[in-house]
């Protein structure tokens, strides 16, 4: 099969979920975006205040990681926990705004990902979540 068929008939299936013509999802709108923090009192700090802004569905704290970086021409090697930020790509400037207001970090980490498939029911409830509604 010449190579740009190939290409054609992998993109036609989506991302390697079902078979050529029919695909089994979408790349959505959704996003996780993550952050590194140093305590659990920031971590539930973050989490809690971008939940009840509606800013994110669900925030998962990830503990413990370990974090070897380069910062100020130092080696750094620190116990660290990662959020990850259930939310829409629409709200990711807000999210971002919204952790380095309240971060302690100098430059804190803020990158977000696009969620390539997930159950469409999922994606709902994570829009559901930071959609304002009418009063």
């Amino acid at each position: 099969m010449p190579r740009a068929a190939r290409d054609r008939r992998r993109l036609e299936s989506g991302p390697n979920l079902g078979p050529p013509g029919r695909r089994e999802c979408d790349v959505t709108d959704a996003i996780i975006v993550l952050t590194t923090v140093d305590t659990e009192e920031l971590a539930r700090k973050l989490a809690s205040g971008l939940v009840e802004t509606k800013l994110a569905a669900c925030v998962n704290i990830i503990s413990p990681v370990r974090s070897i970086y380069r910062w100020k021409e130092q080696i750094h090697d620190d116990r660290e926990m990662v959020l990850m930020i259930k939310t829409m790509a629409n709200k990711f400037r807000e999210v971002r705004d919204f952790i380095r207001e309240h971060h302690t970090y100098e430059l804190p980490e803020i990158m977000a990902y696009p969620v390539a498939a997930a159950d469409e029911k999922v994606v709902e409830w994570i829009k559901g979540c930071v959609t304002e509604r009418p009063q």
